[in-house]
């Protein structure tokens, strides 16, 4: 059901997430940092459940940054376990709803080989579902996505005069993703934090002060609003 004051013919097309703002949410509450990431889960399937309601056909959500590294290491090591059993608990509920998981991001020598397998067992069992395609970004960040790309073209023997926007984007890690219309970021932080950096060129930028946790469907809503309301000219000038 769309909700009220959403126009159904101009729904984004693809939404961004930076879920910012979880260690922050917990240290507010006199809690470890990791209870923080722990409530953002909650957030995220909420925003997920609202996605679905408005026929968003392409959701990204930043869920570990290659900058991550440098936190904690007891906050790194919960990370990597914390995603690994979302996949376990999520995975077959999001299958059922539809939704294609799809993941972003270095596979290298830092990410746990377990992790590395659920993420393969997941993006197996919903490899044809249609609905809707969450990705996940893990161990990613737009400039490494951008050396990666231009790295595959070097070793493919492009000419210097061959490279092209189009043979980038063909070597970025899912050509088939679609530029987010709509990049939104919680916490009150106006960054973009090294996120998508070559396919959010053209997108609108929406920045709530609400902390990942606290952050519902109805934000969502919220930002699409605000979307909505946006004169979107791409470098040109509006025809009258």
């Amino acid at each position: 059901m769309i909700p009220d004051g959403i126009d159904p013919d101009r729904i984004p097309g693809h939404i961004a997430c930076v879920m910012d703002g979880n260690g922050r949410w917990a240290e507010r509450k006199g809690l470890p940092r990791t209870d923080g990431h722990a409530a953002g889960e909650q957030a995220l399937f909420d925003t997920v459940e609202g996605a679905l309601d408005m026929g968003l056909r392409w959701l990204t959500v930043y869920a570990f940054s290659t900058e991550n590294w440098r936190r904690p290491a007891d906050e790194v090591r919960y990370l990597m376990g914390f995603n690994e059993q979302l996949l376990l608990r999520r995975q077959d509920e999001l299958h059922a709803k539809g939704v294609r998981i799809k993941f972003i991001g270095r596979r290298d020598w830092r990410v746990p080989r377990r992790v590395l397998r659920r993420i393969d067992d997941a993006v197996e069992l919903t490899r044809h579902n249609r609905r809707m395609t969450l990705t996940m970004a893990f161990n990613y960040g737009g400039r490494a996505e951008i050396v990666d790309a231009v790295r595959a073209l070097v070793a493919a023997g492009t000419p210097a005069d061959k490279v092209s926007e189009k043979r980038i984007r063909a070597h970025l890690y899912d050509p088939e993703m679609p530029d987010p219309d709509l990049v939104v970021r919680t916490s009150g932080e106006y960054r973009i934090s090294n996120f998508l950096l070559w396919e959010l060129a053209y997108s609108e930028l929406v920045f709530t002060d609400v902390l990942w946790p606290d952050f519902r469907r109805e934000h969502l809503f919220d930002a699409v609003r605000e979307f909505q309301s946006r004169d979107r000219r791409f470098g040109g000038v509006r025809t009258r």
